[in-house]
């Protein structure tokens, strides 16, 4: 059967290319796909290095260039260009199967032929060897080419390493890099050269001249359609066409047969969490029986528009319709309606909140502060889901760093039952409280909502959400998958999921490779988390320490670009002049607006970031609790409302002393020392978090003191 693969790098440039040459390039494909088994439209070169190589004619301006076998009908169509630059590079690539991994790959041959002298003239200048500690034999069993030694053998630094980068394949590069960065090459083997396989194991038998086979172990990097009509429908979107694209480490959690029970993936942010839960939903949707549904699930509105707009590219209309892709608060809020026969739920906001809980204190003369009595009722009351003073004296209080005793604990119950009282007789709600109800409906109830959840952004839930999700679906086989990331904890949820009655145990998988940003920006985003220690998804009962800084070793990119640029300004006005002018320098280079985006701490300065942009003749799109407008404008928003998504270039401004962190954020130490540590840690990884969501290009400003949290 014919196979036609598409290069992730197409994509790229596909979806950079003016809407009239799209189309064109579009016609062509479809005249290509549907003609492939007779080689039609199909351009040999004289003098290419790749005698498989093709190009296809777009239009007099553009060819697109395709690797066809000299037998067979496998095709990929691996890059579109303007006409010279289509020629040279068809002209200077060759293509190749790994001897080892069995993996396509390419590397720039006219690239090698000019460096290699330079490199063996600096070798001969010094007895300094790169890799002097590795032996053939190993660079052999771990995919390096045979033909490539000599030059890995004159290598004099890191440097000439990375000089490297675009000539030679990508995996052999990443193999060299662990190999440079000291690790052993067992380690090599397990966490780089066979996280390129499907199963992870490498081929008995490879076949230099089966490009079919060697597409299939490739699709990290090359995408297999059945056809014109599935590619074009990928095209459509281009920019979300990546998600198409499954390491093989991605691969192997999403679309394993099936898990004993409820399972988990972890990472650093653009590891590709959220795509492995897409593909989780799209796995396990096919073996639905009649009547099941799946649930898809996060924690904000903006994120789950963002789940159902990405889970449509890979279900069909008949699929999407058995997936519910809601965010929790609506879910609670709509099992709840149900319940009391389609009754309003009124939702109290976080100031009426906090003005409650002041009146109490003065009402009944506590010596505590609104936020610590308001973090009580979270973190212990509902937490917990206490519902008698017995119970509330009896109950832990892991994380709570003011000692409370059982005089104590009881005023602090009788402000709980005002605060509870008053919300009942007014009919309004928390949301939390709406979880927790929605939690006990399920579980009287006795029955399942749903065959299977999947969970995207799980670092951010409340245990009572927790509670809701395990009663949505009977304990199984397949019955959650949970993606998250500790290291991106912005909301303060203690959770032990197996308290809860969710065990991944032995059904837990963790992401290395970030896909999304440089190493430039990953390098300098990281150090904001050094020291730092962070509890584990899945809890950990016996108090233990969870995940820590050196839960980020070994979390890399192979990615490469321009260092963040960091701006400390005189005022705020001159801080937001200097917004402008970088916005204008990317948009000059060729980014889009809308692949811009701007995370200020405050909404206040969200707002005068967008008056100061719209002032200077840039359109701007606010980002509040809906989904991004598709038009094409600058997107700004709060930390918060930016946390789940990316762009091209990230400017995150306000990084000052006294924004970040933010005073009404942190509990004083003195009022309670451990919701001090806990506060901090979550302002320090909102600044992670917002810092992460850039791919390319990352600016940071402030006036005046610095944030503590940057890096000297």
């Amino acid at each position: 059967m014919p196979k036609l693969g598409v290069a992730k790098d197409f994509l790229v440039e596909y979806a950079k290319l003016q809407k009239p040459v799209q189309k064109a390039v579009d016609d062509a494909i479809t005249k290509f796909a549907a003609h492939t088994h007779a080689g039609l439209h199909l351009e040999k070169l004289a003098h290419a290095r790749d005698p498989r190589i093709r190009t296809i004619r777009i239009d007099k301006f553009w060819r697109g260039v395709v690797l066809a076998p000299e037998t067979g009908d496998d095709y990929c169509l691996i890059s579109v260009r303007p006409h010279d630059e289509a020629i040279e590079y068809a002209r200077s690539r060759r293509f190749g199967v790994n001897a080892v991994l069995g993996v396509l790959e390419v590397r720039n041959e006219q690239a090698l032929e000019a460096i290699t002298p330079a490199m063996e003239h600096i070798a001969g200048t010094t007895e300094k060897r790169l890799l002097v500690a590795v032996s053939d034999a190993d660079l052999l069993r771990l995919g390096i080419d045979r033909d490539l030694l000599p030059l890995v053998r004159v290598l004099t630094s890191e440097a000439h390493l990375d000089a490297l980068q675009k000539i030679i394949p990508e995996n052999q590069h990443d193999v060299l890099l662990a190999l440079a960065a000291g690790m052993d090459p067992n380690e090599v083997w397990q966490q780089v050269a066979a996280q390129q396989l499907p199963d992870g194991k490498a081929p008995e038998v490879v076949d230099a001249e089966d490009i079919g086979a060697a597409m299939e172990r490739s699709q990290g990097r090359i995408a297999l359609v059945d056809g014109p009509e599935e590619l074009l429908g990928i095209l459509a979107r281009p920019f979300d066409a990546w998600r198409v694209f499954l390491h093989p480490t991605q691969r192997r959690v999403a679309y394993r047969p099936s898990y004993a029970g409820a399972a988990q993936v972890t990472g650093g942010p653009g590891t590709g969490k959220t795509v492995v839960a897409l593909h989780r939903v799209a796995h396990l949707v096919r073996g639905l029986g009649d009547g099941q549904r799946i649930l898809l699930t996060t924690y904000t509105k903006a994120l789950a528009a963002g789940l159902r707009h990405s889970l449509a590219l890979l279900l069909d209309e008949e699929q999407l319709r058995q997936v519910d892709v809601v965010h929790v608060d609506s879910l609670a809020h709509q099992l709840v309606r149900t319940a009391r026969g389609g009754q309003r739920l009124e939702v109290v906001l976080d100031s009426d909140e906090k003005t409650r809980w002041g009146r109490i204190i003065r009402e009944l003369d506590l010596p505590w502060t609104e936020p610590f009595l308001a973090q009580e009722y979270r973190h212990v009351v509902l937490a917990q889901s206490v519902s008698s003073l017995e119970e509330y004296l009896k109950a832990p209080r892991r994380g709570r760093g003011s000692q409370l005793g059982p005089v104590q604990r009881a005023k602090a119950w009788r402000a709980v039952e005002m605060f509870t009282q008053q919300l009942r007789n007014e009919g309004k709600f928390t949301h939390l409280q709406i979880a927790d109800e929605a939690a006990r409906v399920l579980t009287a109830s006795g029955e399942s909502a749903y065959r299977h959840v999947v969970v995207d952004e799980a670092q951010d839930l409340h245990p009572a959400q927790w509670r809701m999700l395990r009663a949505c679906v009977a304990e199984g086989s397949d019955d959650l998958f949970i993606a998250g990331d500790p290291h991106q904890r912005i909301y303060d949820n203690r959770v032990s999921l197996r308290s809860l009655g969710i065990k991944v145990a032995g059904r837990s998988a963790q992401l290395w490779l970030n896909y999304r940003t440089t190493h430039e920006i990953l390098t300098w985003a990281t150090a904001l988390l050094t020291g730092e220690s962070f509890d584990p998804l899945d809890g950990n009962d016996d108090g233990g320490i969870g995940q820590g800084a050196e839960g980020l070793d070994g979390y890399r990119s192979t990615l490469h670009g321009t260092r963040p640029v960091l701006h400390q300004a005189a005022t705020q006005i001159k801080e937001l002049d200097a917004l402008v002018d970088q916005i204008r320098a990317w948009t000059e280079a060729g980014v889009l607006p809308q692949e811009i985006g701007v995370a200020a701490r405050t909404r206040k300065l969200g707002d005068l970031a967008a008056e100061r942009l719209a002032e200077a003749g840039l359109e701007v799109a606010m980002l509040r609790n809906d989904p991004p407008p598709e038009r094409a404008a600058v997107r700004i928003g709060t930390m918060h409302a930016i946390k789940g998504l990316e762009y091209r270039c990230m400017a995150v401004i306000g990084a000052t002393a006294h924004s970040v962190p933010a005073a009404s954020a942190v509990t004083p130490v003195e009022v309670d020392r451990l919701q001090h540590q806990t506060d901090m840690l979550a302002e320090r990884c909102l600044l992670f978090v917002a810092c992460t969501r850039a791919r390319e290009g990352l600016f940071v400003s402030w006036n005046g003191e610095p944030s503590p949290f940057l890096p000297a």
